[in-house]
């Protein structure tokens, strides 16, 4: 671990002194990769020095001791290594808290979408009511939501509804609400007072980025040939038409608009980096199909992530077996919903440092 750290410590220092140098550069994409990392380095880093003066203070307290005789300094000086020793023990926790690998999707807007699954009209009903626990969980953490689709269902539910959460700290966490969601209820439905189960799916997604595609100019074959017209005849005496064939995908894109050879490159340079862009982002909404399908499974009652027992006013969140007696508290987006995320997130953090409860 420390070996890591001292390379760390390096990069940071190297970033540090080229900020200012990358900055001037004026490429944007480039100086918010910088900031970022440079902000990710900076605790790591910090605690890092912090730990290693610490050891340094702690060795030369052991030497101290070590060579001196007076009752009360010695006295002292225990005292000064026991702090010394917490104090080396607290930074090393706090680094292997630091050097736990970060979600890549940390930061992102969050789409959830929300679906009735089982139980016909009392699930739409219910998928309803989990999408204003959501938005009123938004708003209490002062995210912001926008409703992107929705398909009402005939007694004021949703078949299906998509929106959007915008905040710095949404992904972190609603990512714990994917999946199946059963409520034990007697519906509106039901005329003799039954209780019934029903499940509304909730998919967690992190929000596309717009992809910037860098075309690297060694996947690039570039023919050029003389422009024709109809029937195959030439239309100039130079070779100004250009094909360019992207080795990688295998996409080819011709122009011979222009009379200038330069000018019908940068034309092909411009559609083939469009054309691979619709490519990435294909290749990403299969990718978030198949993220969404993991998540969900079947939306039956029996693959449910957590229950909603309106008649014992409970919830159990069956991942980290949490039960609270709160219900309407929770449905109203309040902070006995945080209370589980914050079970959720501590799990995966100590599954994260390999400590399995044993």
């Amino acid at each position: 671990m420390f070996d890591q750290l001292a390379e760390l410590a390096r990069e940071f220092d190297a970033l540090e002194a080229r900020l200012p140098e990358i900055y001037a550069a004026g490429d944007q994409a480039a100086a918010r990769e910088a900031g970022r990392r440079h902000a990710e380095l900076k605790p790591v880093v910090e605690a890092w020095r912090a730990h290693e003066a610490a050891t340094a203070d702690l060795a030369d307290a052991r030497d101290l001791l070590e060579g001196e005789s007076d009752a009360e300094m010695r006295e002292y000086l225990r005292a000064e290594i026991a702090d010394k020793e917490s104090a080396v023990v607290a930074l090393e926790a706090e680094l292997r808290e630091l050097l736990v690998p970060r979600d890549p999707d940390d930061g992102k807007n969050v789409i959830l979408e929300i679906r009735g699954a089982e139980g016909g009209e009392e699930a739409n009903l219910w998928a309803g009511d989990l999408f204003r626990m959501y938005d009123a969980l938004a708003r209490r953490h002062g995210w912001k939501v926008e409703v992107l689709s929705g398909q009402p269902s005939d007694m004021g539910g949703y078949r299906e509804v998509t929106l959007v959460v915008k905040g710095a700290d949404a992904w972190s966490r609603l990512k714990y609400e994917a999946g199946p969601h059963r409520v034990q209820r007697v519906p509106v439905t039901e005329s003799q007072g039954r209780v019934h189960t029903s499940a509304a799916t909730v998919a967690v997604l992190p929000e596309a980025e717009e992809v910037d595609v860098a075309v690297d100019p060694n996947d690039l074959e570039i023919d050029v040939y003389r422009a024709s017209g109809p029937g195959g005849q030439s239309v100039n005496t130079t070779d100004s038409a250009v094909r360019i064939t992207h080795r990688p995908s295998g996409l080819v894109v011709t122009c011979q608009d222009e009379k200038s050879q330069l000018q019908n490159k940068e034309k092909a340079l411009r559609i083939l980096r469009s054309r691979l862009l619709q490519v990435e982002r294909e290749r990403q909404e299969a990718a978030l199909s198949e993220a969404r399908r993991g998540q969900v499974k079947g939306g039956g009652r029996s693959e449910k992530i957590r229950t909603y027992n309106f008649k014992e006013n409970r919830i159990t969140d069956h991942r980290v077996g949490v039960t609270l007696h709160a219900l309407e508290q929770v449905l109203a987006g309040g902070e006995q919903l945080d209370e589980i995320v914050d079970a959720l997130a501590a799990d995966e953090r100590r599954r994260q440092l390999g400590d399995d409860g044993a």
